[in-house]
C-alpha cells in the first residue's frame, strides 16, 4: 500500500522536530519563537504553524503554556522508545556496533534518497560539508558527523530507523575518536561522504546504498574488523 503523502502542517512539524533534535536550535525546556517570528522564518502561514504545533503537542514534543508561549517538552521521537533507550546505554564493542551499522545504514541511505524532502536532503548535505570542514581543519567532528547520519535516518521517514540512532551514535562516536589520527581513514571518510552526498543529491537510491556500504566497510577494515 502506498504511503500517505504528508500534509504541509505535518511537513512543518517534521521541520520543527529536526530543528530540535538535529540542528539543536532548541533544547528541552526552551521556548519557541513567537508565532509571527517562527511562521516568517519557516515561510508559512500562522494557520499552518498552529496546526504543526498542535501535531507536536499531540506527540508530547511541545506544550503550550497559557499566557507564556510554546515550550519544548520532550524530544523522545528521536531519542528512544520500543526499549531501545536501554540498549543505547550498553557498552557494546566496536565490532558489534559497526556490524549493526552495516545492517541498517545502507538501507537507510537508500530510503533517504527515495523519500527525503528537498529540505531534508539539503540538511544532510549541509552536515556532510561541515564534517568535511572539520576533518580538513583537524577539528572534533563528532557532533556534525552524528548530525549527518541522524539527518539521513530522519529522511527515511521510518520511525523505527530514527529510534535506532542513539545506539548508532555509539559507533559513530567511537569511530571518530579512533580514526582521528589515522590519515588513511580520514581520507576514506572524506571520499565516502562526498560520494554519499552526490548520490543523495541525485536521488540515486542504489548508489547511495552502495556508497554507505563502502563507507562502513572502509571504517571496519581501518579498525581491523572482519566483515565475515
Amino acid at each position: 500500500m502506498a504511503k500517505r503523502e504528508q500534509s504541509l502542517a505535518e511537513n512543518i512539524a517534521d521541520d520543527i522536530l529536526a530543528m530540535i533534535a538535529i540542528d539543536k536550535k532548541f533544547g528541552v525546556g526552551d521556548k519557541l519563537p513567537n508565532e509571527n517570528e517562527l511562521s516568517s522564518q519557516l515561510q508559512i502561514s500562522r494557520t499552518t504553524l498552529r496546526e504543526a504545533i498542535r501535531i507536536l503537542c499531540t506527540h508530547n514534543v511541545l506544550e503550550i503554556r497559557r499566557g507564556k508561549g510554546t515550550y519544548i517538552k520532550n524530544d523522545h521521537k528521536l531519542t528512544g522508545e520500543f526499549g531501545l533507550n536501554e540498549l543505547s546505554t550498553l557498552q557494546l564493542n566496536i565490532k558489534d556496533l559497526y556490524e549493526m551499522r552495516l545492517i541498517f545504514e545502507p538501507q537507510s541511505a537508500y530510503y533517504a534518497a527515495k523519500r527525503g524532502t528537498e529540505k531534508e536532503l539539503e540538511r544532510i548535505i549541509y552536515y556532510g560539508k561541515r564534517t568535511e570542514e572539520a576533518i580538513l581543519n583537524k577539528e572534533d567532528r563528532t557532533e556534525v558527523e552524528q548530525a549527518f547520519h541522524k539527518s539521513i535516518a530522519k529522511a527515511t521517514h521510518n520511525e523505527f530507523m530514527n529510534r535506532l540512532v542513539p545506539i548508532l551514535y555509539q559507533a559513530i562516536g567511537k569511530g571518530v575518536l579512533l580514526s582521528s589520527t589515522k590519515e588513511d581513514m580520514l581520507q576514506n571518510t572524506l571520499n565516502d561522504h562526498r560520494m554519499i552526498m552526490e548520490f543523495l543529491a541525485n536521488r540515486d537510491a542504489e548508489g547511495a546504498k552502495i556508497a554507505m556500504t563502502l563507507h562502513i566497510l572502509h571504517a571496519m577494515r581501518g579498525f581491523g574488523i572482519s566483515d565475515d
